[in-house]
C-alpha cells in the first residue's frame, strides 16, 4: 500500500528544497530571446542621450516667439542621423525632421501643420507660424528625459522577450549573461504504448504522455530529450543511471502506484535517489513519487493517466523549472497561479486537494472569470482541449459556490 499521503502544499516546499541554480553562460544577444537574464542591464547613456525632436517641423527660439516674431528665416535643414546644425542667427529657424537632435540655442518645434511657408524673391524660404506652442520646449524629447545614464533597466531574474532585447541592443549588450537552460529526460513508460506512428492494437495506445511532456518542458525553458522504457525492471535498472546522472531532472510518467508492473519506486531508491515523498492529498495525480540523487537529478515520478501527468507537471515541475533559472538569491517571476473567479457551484467531498479543469475568459470588468470544464476523468486527455488552466480547490471546504475566488494554474496563453 502507499504510504501516507502529504499536503500539497507540503509537496510543493519539499520541491521547493531541491531547486539550485544551474549556473550562467555567455550569449549573443541575437541567441538570448527568451532567456533569463543573470546580470543587470543599465543605460550606458542617457535615454534619450540627446534633445530629440519629436515631430517633422521647425526648430526655433521660443523667446523670439515671445517678443512678437512671428515670420523665420530657413536657415537650414536637418535630418536624423545628422550632426546638429550650428550657428543659427536668433531669428532664424531650422527645418528638422523627427529624430534628430535639436541644434544648440533651440529650444522649440514647431509642426509642419503648424507652419506656412513662402519662398521670397531670392529663393530663401521663410515659414510663419500659425499657431502658438504652449511652452518652451514644445515637441523636444528632452536628453534623460525618460532614463539617465547608469540607471537599472533590466534586472537580473528578467526573461528576455522583445522589450527586454530592444533595451539591451540599445545600450549595446551584444553578450549577454543569462541561465543554462535545464537538461530534462522525460520519460514514458508501460508495455501498452506503441509508437506514435504505429497501428495500435485493442489492448495499446500510442506514446503521448511523454511528447506532452517534452513539449511542456519546451515551454518551461529546458531541454528535454525523450525515451521510452518498458515495465522491464532489468531494463530501468540498465538504462535509468544514465539518465540520474547526466540530466538536471527526470520526469518519468506511469509506473508509480500499486500495480504489480509499478516497479519505479523501488528501482530509484535502488538507484540511489531518495524518496522524497510517495502520494499527494490531491485528485488527479495522487500517486506522485518525488525524489533526488545526491550530485545528481531531481526525479519527478508522476502518475500515467494523461491528465494526472498534465496537471502535476504544471503544479510541481514547471516552477522548478523557472525557479532554477534565476539567479541565486532571486525569486522566479514565471507563471504562478492567478486569482479566478467561479462561475459554476462545484462541490467536491474527499478532504483533499482538487485541481478543477476549467475554461477561462475575462468579463468586460476585467476580472479572469473559470468555468468548470466536462471532464470524464484523469484519463480523458481531450478535456484538456477546451481548458485553459485547472483550479486549485483546497481540502478544507467541500462546497464551492459562485463567485468565489480561488487559484487557477493556466496553462495557455
Amino acid at each position: 500500500m502507499l504510504p501516507p499521503m502529504i499536503s500539497v502544499a507540503e509537496a510543493t516546499r519539499l520541491v521547493a528544497a531541491t531547486i539550485r541554480p544551474l549556473g550562467t553562460e555567455l550569449l549573443s544577444l541575437s541567441l538570448a530571446a527568451g532567456r533569463i537574464l543573470h546580470e543587470d542591464l543599465r543605460a550606458d547613456r542617457d535615454f534619450p542621450p540627446f534633445n530629440r525632436v519629436a515631430m517633422d517641423g521647425m526648430a526655433l527660439r521660443y523667446d523670439a516667439l515671445v517678443a512678437g516674431q512671428r515670420e523665420f528665416l530657413i536657415a537650414a535643414t536637418q535630418f536624423a542621423g545628422q550632426p546638429p546644425v550650428t550657428g543659427t542667427p536668433a531669428t532664424a529657424a531650422v527645418e528638422i525632421m523627427t529624430g534628430a537632435m535639436l541644434p544648440a540655442g533651440l529650444d522649440t518645434v514647431i509642426r509642419y501643420e503648424d507652419l506656412l511657408f513662402r519662398t521670397d524673391e531670392t529663393g530663401q524660404r521663410h515659414a510663419t507660424v500659425q499657431a502658438l506652442p504652449p511652452r518652451a520646449g514644445h515637441n523636444v524629447h528632452r536628453q534623460a528625459a525618460d532614463r539617465q545614464c547608469g540607471e537599472l533597466l533590466v534586472p537580473a531574474g528578467t526573461r528576455l522577450e522583445p522589450a527586454e532585447m530592444a533595451v539591451a541592443a540599445t545600450i549595446g549588450a551584444a553578450t549577454v549573461a543569462v541561465a543554462r537552460r535545464p537538461r530534462l529526460a522525460v520519460v514514458g513508460t508501460g508495455d501498452e504504448l506503441v509508437p506514435i506512428s504505429a497501428q495500435p492494437a485493442a489492448h495499446q495506445i500510442r506514446r503521448s504522455n511523454a511528447l506532452m511532456l517534452q513539449a511542456a518542458a519546451w515551454q518551461a525553458g529546458a531541454e528535454a530529450d525523450s525515451f521510452h522504457f518498458d515495465d522491464d525492471p532489468a531494463v530501468l535498472h540498465q538504462e535509468l543511471p544514465a539518465l540520474l546522472a547526466g540530466y538536471d531532472a527526470v520526469v518519468l510518467s506511469g509506473g508509480v502506484s500499486m500495480g504489480k508492473a509499478d516497479f519505479l519506486p523501488e528501482i530509484l531508491q535502488e538507484l540511489g535517489v531518495e524518496q522524497r515523498f510517495h502520494g499527494v492529498a490531491q485528485r488527479p495525480g495522487k500517486p506522485f513519487w518525488f525524489g533526488a540523487r545526491a550530485g545528481g537529478a531531481v526525479v519527478f515520478a508522476l502518475p500515467g493517466n494523461p491528465v494526472s501527468t498534465f496537471m502535476n507537471f504544471y503544479r510541481y515541475v514547471q516552477p522548478w523549472l523557472q525557479a532554477s533559472q534565476q539567479p541565486a538569491g532571486v525569486a522566479a517571476t514565471g507563471r504562478g497561479p492567478v486569482p479566478a473567479v467561479l462561475t459554476a457551484p462545484i462541490e467536491f467531498r474527499p478532504a483533499m486537494t482538487h485541481f478543477l479543469l476549467v475554461s477561462l475568459e475575462y468579463s468586460p470588468d476585467g476580472r479572469l472569470l473559470a468555468t468548470p470544464e466536462r471532464a470524464g476523468g484523469s484519463g480523458d486527455m481531450a478535456s484538456l482541449l477546451t481548458s485553459g488552466g485547472f483550479l486549485e480547490l483546497p481540502p478544507e471546504m467541500e462546497h464551492f459556490p459562485v463567485g468565489i475566488v480561488l487559484p487557477v494554474w493556466r496553462f495557455r496563453e
